[in-house]
């Protein structure tokens, strides 16, 4: 079965996605919807397949098996909402939305159509992240007792004061918990020195394994520094850390002063790649919908991450740790 599928965003990111399903032998790119004419000619033209402003006329008269909706942060809950309620299946990108009752509207509305509602949390690809899985799979660190996440970057400047939290550390959610399961409360400490909006977070997080863990997010740094983004998590038999995302994993054993490496070797361009960690991610979606599976990321752990966000939002403005269940 060839998936035919059409892309709505023609940014940065959403070359990503152009560039994946037009060179994909399973897929076919039938379209690809923008904002203006202009800049859907452009793309389109780059990936030789039909241009739309329109998104009833692109699902009419292009009747995609797949839609993936890369749009302004900001902006995804009407076009989402519009593709949901015509019944196309849909890969969204991070974050879902900036609003719970949006993300659970979004939600309920695809349950009722039964449609396959995926999003691109695509850094548990990561070879480092998909090796330190296993090692914590298979006990190598014993009983989790810490895991930390510090990432930070320039500043993608938004409406929402909160647009570092939810847009780029959404990541730092999942991945602490896709690594160490769910969080169960958050106390929050945030800065908005700099621009005006709350550009660097500092939460102190428990989870309910009894493991604690923090996470350091902030858009008043740089991704040219080296070692922008580490993730450490230690056990009582171990402790691991993954560098830069797919740079690099460590693992050390408890008492033993040497250190086991992991790093993408000369030919192995593919796993050294960020942007192959979504190439990861659609071999599974592809097979997903070829089967009839669920989304292996679906949508739902877009509304978790709001969910923790909005703990986080809510300890900040009260002082006070708060349990991540008044979110749910």
């Amino acid at each position: 079965m060839t998936v035919r599928v059409a892309v709505v965003g023609a940014g940065r990111w959403g070359r990503q996605h152009a560039r994946i399903f037009s060179g994909r032998s399973d897929c076919e790119l039938v379209a690809i919807a923008a904002r203006t004419p202009s800049s859907a000619a452009e793309r389109a033209a780059e990936y030789r397949t039909a241009p739309y402003t329109d998104l009833d006329a692109m699902l009419k008269e292009t009747r995609p098996d797949l839609v993936t909706v890369c749009l302004p942060n900001e902006e995804h809950f009407e076009p989402t909402l519009a593709l949901i309620d015509a019944g196309a299946n849909l890969l969204v990108e991070k974050p879902l939305v900036f609003d719970l009752a949006e993300a659970d509207e979004l939600l309920r509305r695809a349950e009722d159509r039964g449609i396959f509602f995926g999003i691109n949390f695509n850094h548990r690809y990561a070879e480092p992240v998909v090796r330190a899985q296993r090692a914590i799979q298979d006990g190598v660190l014993g009983e989790l007792v810490f895991l930390t996440w510090r990432f930070g970057g320039e500043a993608n400047y938004g409406d929402s004061p909160h647009a570092n939290l939810i847009e780029t550390q959404c990541h730092g959610f999942d991945m602490l918990e896709h690594l160490g399961g769910p969080i169960r409360s958050i106390a929050a400490q945030m800065t908005r020195k700099t621009y005006g909006a709350y550009s660097t977070v500092a939460l102190a997080l428990g989870f309910e394994n009894d493991a604690v863990g923090t996470i350091l997010g902030s858009y008043d740094s740089s991704y040219a520094y080296p070692e922008t983004h580490l993730v450490e998590v230690n056990g009582t038999g171990g402790r691991l850390t993954i560098h830069d995302t797919v740079r690099r994993l460590t693992l050390s054993r408890a008492g033993d002063e040497t250190t086991s490496v992991w790093e993408a070797g000369y030919f192995n361009d593919e796993a050294r790649s960020f942007h192959g960690t979504f190439d990861r991610h659609v071999d599974h979606i592809i097979t997903a919908l070829q089967t009839g599976a669920p989304p292996p990321i679906p949508a739902t752990a877009g509304r978790r991450a709001l969910q923790l966000a909005q703990t986080a939002i809510a300890s900040f403005e009260r002082g006070s740790r708060v349990n991540v269940e008044e979110f749910a």
